[in-house]
């Protein structure tokens, strides 16, 4: 079976229930997640907070189909993710995720217009089609008329930016973010953030984001802190501002 038969229910776009993982048997067994249960809802942004060995890195690489639970259910648009095989785990990737990494992982000898394409390459769009959509994407987040520069004749917050079009390029139902202000200053992390917070709000894209810095959470809508593999707390930015 080549295809996903996703549904649109009323009920969250993501759904863990006690979700469990498990590295490693017997005296040597890691318990990284310990019955997880969380729903995120679609257009949400969504930032994922903890100390390191707490859960946050194991949960997103659930979340975004690039492991799988121990036990327990995951629940994406109404399709049941552990029952499917591991080429439809890649399709779901391919079709509905996108990824933004603290490193960028741009082509260095590629242009920007043409790593935004990649995405689409994989998917077997046509050329004239991959690079309307590629420069509509660039222009999306603020990079137009750049489309030829490679990264190295970039600023890191630029070569996000291309990393961000990338990401977003393929009309994704959820944006993952890995630390995507975790190799830039301070004032560029902003426009970072300001620019993933825009196109949460204005373009309706859902955001999970990892991040260790409190002042880039607050851009989000929503935090979630991991502790010991649990869910210790979540709350809403207002609250994280009082």
């Amino acid at each position: 079976m080549n295809t996903i038969p996703f549904e649109r229910p009323n009920g969250p776009l993501i759904e863990l229930k006690n979700v469990s993982k498990v590295y490693g048997a017997g005296s040597a067994a890691t318990h990284a997640l310990r019955g997880i249960d969380l729903a995120i809802g679609r257009g949400e942004f969504v930032a994922v907070m903890g100390p390191s060995g707490s859960g946050k890195s194991t949960c997103m690489n659930i979340l975004g189909c690039l492991d799988t639970p121990t036990s327990g259910t995951y629940v994406f648009q109404g399709v049941d993710v552990c029952s499917l095989s591991r080429n439809q785990r890649a399709l779901l990737r391919r079709h509905a995720l996108g990824f933004v990494f603290q490193g960028f992982n741009l082509l260095n000898r590629t242009s920007a217009l043409e790593n935004v394409e990649l995405p689409l390459i994989y998917r077997g769009a046509p050329a004239g089609e991959r690079r309307a959509r590629a420069r509509q994407a660039l222009a999306a987040v603020g990079l137009s008329g750049w489309e030829s520069h490679t990264p190295g004749e970039l600023s890191g917050g630029q070569q996000q930016r291309v990393a961000i079009a990338r990401a977003i390029v393929t009309d994704p139902a959820v944006l993952f973010a890995d630390e995507p202000t975790g190799n830039l200053d301070s004032a560029m992390s902003h426009e970072i953030m300001a620019l993933l917070a825009a196109l949460n709000d204005e373009q309706g894209i859902t955001i999970i984001m990892v991040t260790h810095e409190r002042e880039m959470a607050r851009f989000a809508r929503r935090t979630v802190n991991f502790r010991d593999g649990r869910i210790d707390s979540a709350h809403h930015s207002q609250e994280m501002a009082e």
